[in-house]
């Protein structure tokens, strides 16, 4: 994907994000202004919370649903006090805790005839991929790469996420829709 943002732009978003989840949990934090006219443009977003390099909430939005300021502040409540795999956030985790904030392209229908043919035309590393069958779906961003990196076992885990079997991918020939994102971290320390 071609940066949208600036560094800048992204370090902004991380510390909206960071604010947004503080005052929620009641802390005292001065809210800055993210006043960038680059902020009020609509993209799908995603923040993730980990701890120690382990997950601790992943939520989002594919497509846009207000500006990515919007989005950003929205997941990342979700994310940390709404994310159904893991409790809500604590003000002690939040000292822990480190953001990554995804910014998302236009999701892209993926045209392929089997599951050698979809193999083929996934780029590990810089696809995010959806998967939809029988009213089931899931979506891995591209960073899940790094967990997965081989497209068999990628597809099989994403087939597991939407509560499907880890072969349907395969054998079922469901819909594949590919995004790439804009990733922004928080530097460690």
């Amino acid at each position: 994907m071609d940066s949208v943002l600036t560094e800048e732009q992204g370090q902004s978003l991380l510390q909206l994000a960071r604010e947004t989840i503080g005052g929620r949990l009641g802390l005292a934090i001065e809210m800055t202004s993210v006043g960038d006219a680059a902020l009020d443009a609509e993209y799908g977003t995603f923040v993730t919370l980990k701890i120690d390099g382990a997950l601790r909430g992943c939520i989002g939005n594919l497509l846009p649903s207000g500006s990515v300021a919007e989005g950003v502040k929205r997941n990342a409540v979700s994310a940390a006090f709404h994310d159904s795999r893991f409790s809500p956030l604590t003000a002690v985790e939040l000292e822990k805790v480190e953001i990554d904030i995804s910014v998302l392209s236009q999701p892209q229908k993926l045209e392929y005839t089997d599951g050698a043919d979809l193999v083929s035309k996934l780029r590990p590393g810089i696809d995010g991929v959806i998967l939809q069958l029988d009213g089931a779906g899931a979506t891995f961003l591209p960073q899940v790469w790094e967990q997965l990196p081989a497209p068999e076992l990628f597809l099989g885990q994403l087939c597991r996420k939407a509560g499907l079997v880890d072969t349907a991918w395969k054998n079922s020939n469901p819909v594949i829709e590919t995004y790439q994102v804009q990733c922004f971290e928080e530097e460690e320390g």
